[in-house]
């Protein structure tokens, strides 16, 4: 009993907090439809009871002949009737165009709220948290579908006044003129066929909450299978059989769980509730014609009463209007306020220390990462282990470590992204929790190892390393050049100005290094702009090893005199540095420099040597040799690599006699 009342709680429950959203459509539009839907709901009782009295008055109508008063009443009945029937035809659509533009308004204001929650976290948690994103999944996959959003269900829950009205009116009509107790079984009838209906639709909803996980599977294969992207592998590798093998496997997943619930719920409630309804319906008729042909009704009551008690039957079935709208609606709702309190529990970790510090300008001296420790939520497997780490201020720092080492991790937490969970950040020895969060991202430009790649202009790609300076053509110029790319960048259809997306008009595809150098671009300009410190998480992955060299030989003259931290798997790209730290298990085991690190022969000196094997081994000598790697190159070398790797970048040849391959393809 007490799990069956929970569940009543529930249902009603969620019809509050769906209440609570109609205002958010506008006070006149909400006022005009609850207008509309009673008008709707009293009409066909007027149809009905207009019908009736017609039908009623046939006999005398006939007998009077043309022109008589039973035949002029006659008339009146229809035309009272034919005027409740178009205007029902009339007002139908128009509650519908109007339940569409309710649904828009609410909708937009939902979605606004849930991008507002994404983007309202400080930190990244939410958006790598896996129960969060379950909610985010059930949120958006059902607001992208424009019948089972929260606006819908809002429209649908004013819809529900049309039907309740006529459901209330036929089954008063019926007490009336026949039978209360007849009335009021049929009524309960009518209710029954309703709970088997929406008991169904609730519990599909709840099984798609279950099934997210496998749906979200499912909907991965789907989208691979449609991407461009993924076309080329897809047909090369001759994959299309095994993604269609594993959509196939996964669906029918689905459809076992919804087989295993509609058995459940046909097998004994639904035939239930079905055999009640029917004999109650049975009885309630069979009555009323009993009365009739005993002369206790009139010809008019009889086909009042027989109308009035079928169509509140009817009224048993199915909704379209209302029934998907307001179960998947509500259901769509609890993702989106699901996914609002998880943002609100994660922002409640980042703490912000008093009296609030000015970080501009800092670091003057350093950046001390202090026992900190740090493992992701719902894990407890350390990712950084009791660090400690100094980063000069005003130097450039490496670090380097295999893959899985917690360099990216360092990175996240530098920037706020996350918060230790243990040990403390220091900045010129103060607690970097001391500062605003965003006054301190304001101090750094970064590129991620997976950065993002705007489908927008490539000035504004770049530009948003400091977004209030975005229209600052010289200064983007500036950044481009830097990075390499200016001039890949003018020789686009539209310059800087070239939507970088192919589906655009005029747009155009950069190759991977070419991107990477505009994500690059867009951290210098960061840093020209007010950062003071710079972090590059495997800024070159996307290039050559070659322009990669290059890249990394003029990158210590790029960033003089800023505080610079590379990340990096390839130890040999950034012996430049003034420090080098090797990072294992979330921990230092070596630094120095270089040199420094090569005379040591411990861990770097061995991966070092192990990876310059390698690429020559890979490359040849038609690329890249182990002296090359270790730095015994000529500068005229390194300025035609340099060349080589700005000349490829901007998809030409290179001028030079016997330059090498072009860096970035």
């Amino acid at each position: 009993m007490k799990t069956y009342l929970q569940g009543v709680f529930d249902v009603y429950s969620s019809y509050f907090r769906i209440a609570a959203l109609v205002p958010s459509g506008g006070a006149g539009l909400v006022s005009l439809l609850i207008a509309l839907n009673v008008v709707l709901g009293v009409l066909p009782i007027v149809f009905v009871v207009a019908t009736s009295v017609m039908v009623g008055r046939v006999p005398e109508a006939v007998a009077g002949g043309v022109g008589s008063a039973k035949w002029e009443s006659l008339v009146i009945a229809f035309g009272i009737a034919a005027s409740a029937f178009v205007a029902q035809q009339i007002i139908a659509p128009l509650q519908a165009a109007l339940g569409e533009l309710l649904s828009r308004r609410v909708d937009g204001y939902v979605f606004d709220r849930l991008i507002g929650a994404s983007l309202r976290s400080t930190g990244i948690g939410p958006l790598e948290d896996q129960r969060l994103l379950d909610d985010l999944t059930q949120a958006v996959t059902t607001l992208e579908q424009s019948f089972r959003t929260p606006g819908a269900a809002c429209a649908g829950l004013l819809a529900l006044i049309a039907r309740y009205t006529q459901l209330l009116g036929c089954a008063a009509v019926v007490g009336l003129v026949f039978s209360w107790p007849a009335a009021l079984a049929l009524g309960a009838a009518t209710m029954v066929f309703r709970k088997g209906n929406r008991g169904g639709l609730r519990t599909y909803g709840k099984l798609f909450g279950r099934s997210i996980g496998i749906r979200r599977e499912a909907w991965y294969y789907r989208a691979t299978a449609l991407r461009a992207a993924a076309g080329k592998e897809i047909r090369v590798f001759g994959l299309a059989d095994w993604l269609s093998d594993h959509y196939r496997e996964l669906q029918m997943k689905l459809l076992a769980l919804v087989w295993a619930e509609r058995r459940r719920i046909y097998v004994r409630p639904y035939l239930v509730y079905t055999a009640f309804g029917f004999a109650v319906a049975a009885i309630a008729l069979a009555a009323l014609g009993r009365t009739a042909a005993a002369g206790g009704v009139s010809l008019t009551q009889l086909t009042l009463g027989l109308q009035a008690a079928l169509a509140t039957l009817r009224l048993g079935e199915a909704w379209p209007e209302c029934d998907t709208q307001t179960q998947f609606g509500m259901f769509a709702y609890d993702g989106v306020q699901g996914f609002e309190r998880g943002v609100d529990a994660f922002d409640e970790k980042t703490p912000q220390l008093e009296p609030r510090q000015d970080p501009r300008g800092l670091p003057r001296g350093e950046i001390r990462f202090e026992g900190v420790d740090f493992h992701y939520p719902g894990s407890e497997r350390p990712v950084i282990d009791h660090l400690e780490l100094t980063l000069p201020a005003g130097r450039c720092t490496a670090i380097v470590g295999l893959n899985g080492a917690g360099k990216t991790t360092l990175v996240k937490l530098l920037a706020r992204l996350y918060e230790p969970t243990g040990g403390r950040l220091l900045v010129d020895g103060l607690d970097v929790r001391s500062f605003g969060v965003d006054d301190w991202r304001r101090q750094i430009g970064v590129i991620f190892q997976d950065y993002n790649r705007y489908e927008l202009t490539a000035a504004e790609n770049i530009g948003f390393g400091a977004v209030e300076l975005r229209e600052n053509r010289a200064r983007i110029r500036e950044a481009a050049r830097r990075a390499g790319v200016l001039t890949t960048l003018e020789r686009l259809p539209r310059g800087l100005d070239t939507p970088l997306a192919r589906q655009y008009r005029d747009g155009a595809e950069l190759s991977g290094g070419q991107r990477q150098r505009v994500a690059i671009a867009r951290a210098l300009f960061a840093l020209e702009n007010g950062a003071s410190i710079l972090v590059l998480d495997e800024p070159t992955a996307a290039l050559d090893v070659r322009a990669e060299a290059a890249f990394f030989d003029k990158f210590v003259d790029v960033t003089r005199g800023a505080t610079a931290v590379l990340i990096s798997h390839r130890f040999s790209s950034v012996r430049h540095a003034d420090n080098i730290v090797v990072l294992a298990g979330g921990r230092v085991i070596e630094q120095g420099s270089h040199a420094e690190l090569l005379a040591a022969n411990g861990r770097y000196a061995e991966l070092f040597r192990l990876q310059a094997e390698r690429f020559t081994e890979d490359e040849g000598t038609e690329t890249v040799n182990a002296a090359d790697l270790a730095g015994d190159r000529t500068a005229e070398d390194e300025g035609a690599a340099a060349t080589a790797a700005e000349d490829g970048a901007a998809g030409g040849p290179a001028s030079t006699p016997g330059a090498r391959p072009e860096a970035v393809r």
